[in-house]
């Protein structure tokens, strides 16, 4: 069975083109050979080669197109793609080679990728929470006057307004904005270590040359490599399923809402049953609970991941590589499904008299 995002029919439920874009091999290798010719470029602006050298295999880098088959037997051989890719990129590059790769490291490319990959993935967030807090905004404006039952440990208490609770659906929102904005310099960073973190095979050009990639990418410099230093990245899975967990809180409170007997939000394009034609199954607000309770249980993978163990672990690596992509997908899908739900609210509580 294929994972639920890409699921023949699952897919439907689950899947969000525009992310998956995002989390591609497609994607992910252009990223790779955006950092190959940036890293080219820049052995000859810090004069580790000649510029024209340098600038040819930059160029020779842009227009290779290495093939899927070879990098994925090159990741089965090595545990990642990325000795297959330079070996791809060399072979033909005749005297060029020297200039492509030299003194950098297989972990320097893919964790600089994966910095593009999550620059990207916060832009999405974000638009996507902006759009979600308006249209909650709109629902406020719309029905925040009327009254609904308020209920603590899910018993009766007193009457609240319906913009009351929106309120609390909504507040989190402008927060996480501004956390994404925060978090940036800490994840969409360039990394430059070399085989072992300390730069030694790239020498004392190492910090211009890491600034020169960074401006090049449109990425953060940083004054140390972060081989081993996970936190950034575990500061954002946190984030991811914060987001989640709390739209995952809008669909549990519109899932009891919108029981018989309680009615107070009326729902259009509802699932239905196939064995009892009167239900209408608040499907999307579900499926944000579903999404919620996922990512909260991948918290305690990424914090396993934290265990480099000394200069490179290639367990704790590829244990993100299981878990953020479907961390940051699942976060994706919840923002959509949260303003589909949204739109279909055909009322909410009783307005005042």
């Amino acid at each position: 069975m294929t994972d639920l995002f890409s699921h023949p029919w699952f897919s439907g439920l689950f899947g969000d083109a525009e992310v998956q874009d995002i989390w591609s091999a497609e994607r992910s290798l252009a990223h790779m050979l955006a950092f190959e010719a940036a890293y080219s470029r820049g052995l000859g602006a810090t004069g580790k080669i000649p510029a024209d050298q340098a600038d040819a295999a930059a160029a020779w880098i842009e227009q290779a197109v290495p093939g899927m088959d070879t990098l994925r037997a090159g990741a089965m051989a090595d545990g990642l793609p990325v000795p297959a890719l330079v070996q791809a990129l060399r072979s033909d590059a005749g005297p060029l080679a020297p200039a492509i790769h030299t003194g950098t490291t297989s972990q320097d490319v893919m964790d600089t990728a994966l910095a593009m990959t999550l620059r990207e993935t916060s832009n999405l967030l974000q638009i996507r929470l902006s759009q979600l807090s308006d249209m909650l905004c709109d629902l406020s404006k719309q029905f925040g006057e009327c009254k609904i039952m308020g209920r603590t440990r899910m018993q009766a208490a007193l009457p609240v307004t319906v913009g009351h609770r929106i309120g609390t659906w909504r507040s989190p929102l402008h927060a996480f904005h501004q956390t994404i904005e925060d978090i940036r310099p800490k994840i969409e960073r360039v990394q430059l270590g070399g085989p072992v973190g300390d730069g030694q095979t790239i020498g004392t050009a190492q910090r211009d040359l890491a600034a020169h990639i960074a401006t090049s990418l449109g990425l953060h410099d940083v004054d140390h490599g972060w081989q081993t230093d996970r936190n950034g990245l575990v500061d954002y899975a946190n984030l991811l399923s914060r987001i989640s967990g709390s739209l995952g809180k809008i669909g549990q409170d519109i899932c009891l809402m919108a029981q018989q007997g309680v009615d107070e939000i009326t729902l259009s394009g509802g699932g239905t049953s196939s064995a009892m034609p009167h239900k209408q199954n608040p499907i999307l607000a579900e499926l944000l609970v579903t999404l919620a309770r996922f990512n909260a249980t991948q918290i305690s993978g990424m914090h396993h991941a934290l265990v480099h163990e000394q200069e490179r672990s290639g367990s704790a690596w590829a244990l993100e590589w299981m878990i953020l992509p479907t961390m940051a997908q699942t976060t994706a899908r919840s923002l959509t499904a949260a303003s589909t739900l949204c739109s279909q609210i055909v009322s909410i509580g009783v307005a005042p008299a």
